[in-house]
């Protein structure tokens, strides 16, 4: 992204009613954020009180004042910009409606790496809790996954602590801007992570880790990640917002049973009672369900042949399956042009004849393939 279009894309988001949803679709239909402020009469007629924060935002001298400011502590600090419409955006975020706009990154961790698992849960850890955490952490590191957390008291400093400890890259998402570290406990783990992992956020330097930023920043852990583990929760709290949040983005969601007596199992114990979780014990329950320890096959490259009658969206869906492997519903519909809802039930009648299988990650990919 260039410096012009960064400073109307920072300059955008600040204006009231604009959010996450609202600024993409915006941006996506004037082509760019100054195009947004340059023709905001176009929305007269559809949105007045959008049209009217656009057209005031762009006469308030503390709105371009803040953008400037905002613009020299990223030059400053280097940090990547990740704009939600260049390919260095995270791939995983691309899938959530809600996912930001930019995102500003400051590390070296690979956000698309090929494996990512989130660990959260109460800042009021016990220690069975943090024993769990550590455990599961070592336990997955011959997968090699990165480890997103909150960066907060509890299991989420746990979970960076042990990533760091067994040498896996480990991201921190912010609920403030990177001026700050909250709590303060957690700036050594923090300087040890930009070196090994990184530290990410939607917020501008100089926002407060305010109790409204939290809930925006769990849909990043969310959105970021294969899977999310709640370890240790109460059934009300952060943990149990990611964990829906990555249940709507049809995420993989794993909780730690406990027992009923215990405050912070209860969340957990809730997820899986309501089946918005599967139980994981240990980082081989988690390895098996993913899936992970399976061998990759490789396909001879040959046109596959299903030995049952094909509709042309399936025999399409079959096609783009056996050339590029596992995909999403949205991945089969970008590469096959089909709509969303063609492709689910194309889907739907592969899986009722066992020609594709739907994989941990909402993954699909043929079952059984017949070649000629």
């Amino acid at each position: 992204m260039d410096q012009n279009s960064l400073k109307y894309t920072l300059a955008l988001s600040q204006v009231p009613g604009v959010g996450s949803v609202t600024g993409k679709k915006l941006i996506r239909q004037f082509q760019t954020a100054e195009n947004v402020f340059a023709h905001w009469q176009d929305l007269e007629g559809n949105n007045l009180a959008l049209s009217t924060a656009i057209r005031q935002g762009y006469k308030d001298r503390e709105l371009w004042r803040r953008t400037e400011a905002e613009m020299k502590f990223i030059e400053k600090y280097r940090l990547k910009v990740l704009y939600f419409q260049d390919e260095d955006y995270p791939r995983r975020l691309t899938d959530c409606y809600d996912s930001p706009v930019y995102l500003f990154y400051k590390g070296t961790a690979d956000l698309d790496a090929e494996k990512v698992v989130g660990v959260v849960g109460t800042r009021s850890a016990t220690d069975y809790g943090r024993k769990v955490t550590r455990d599961l952490v070592e336990g997955l590191k011959f997968e090699n996954p990165l480890i997103v957390s909150g960066l907060a008291y509890g299991i989420d400093s746990q979970a960076h602590r042990a990533a760091l400890d067994y040498g896996m890259n480990t991201v921190g998402v912010l609920g403030h801007g990177l001026d700050r570290i909250y709590p303060d406990n957690n700036k050594a783990i923090a300087e040890k992570m930009l070196g090994q992992g990184g530290l990410i956020t939607e917020f501008f330097s100089g926002t407060k880790p305010d109790r409204e930023n939290f809930p925006m920043r769990n849909r990043i852990i969310a959105g970021l990640c294969d899977a999310i583990v709640v370890i240790e929760a109460a059934e009300e709290g952060g943990a149990l917002i990611t964990a829906d949040l990555a249940h709507s983005y049809d995420r993989e969601v794993f909780a730690v049973p406990g027992r009923t007596s215990d405050r912070y199992s209860g969340g957990c114990n809730l997820l899986l009672k309501l089946k918005k979780a599967d139980v994981v014990r240990n980082a081989e329950d988690l390895i098996f369900e993913m899936r992970w320890g399976e061998p990759v096959l490789k396909h001879p490259a040959v046109q596959p042949k299903l030995f049952i009658p094909l509709t042309q969206d399936e025999e399409k869906v079959v096609e783009i399956l056996f050339a590029e492997g596992d995909l999403s519903v949205d991945e089969i519909s970008r590469k096959s042009t089909l709509p969303v809802n063609r492709v689910v039930v194309a889907l739907l009648n592969l899986e009722l004849e066992n020609a594709v299988r739907c994989k941990p990650g909402k993954l699909y990919s043929l079952s059984q393939v017949q070649v000629q």
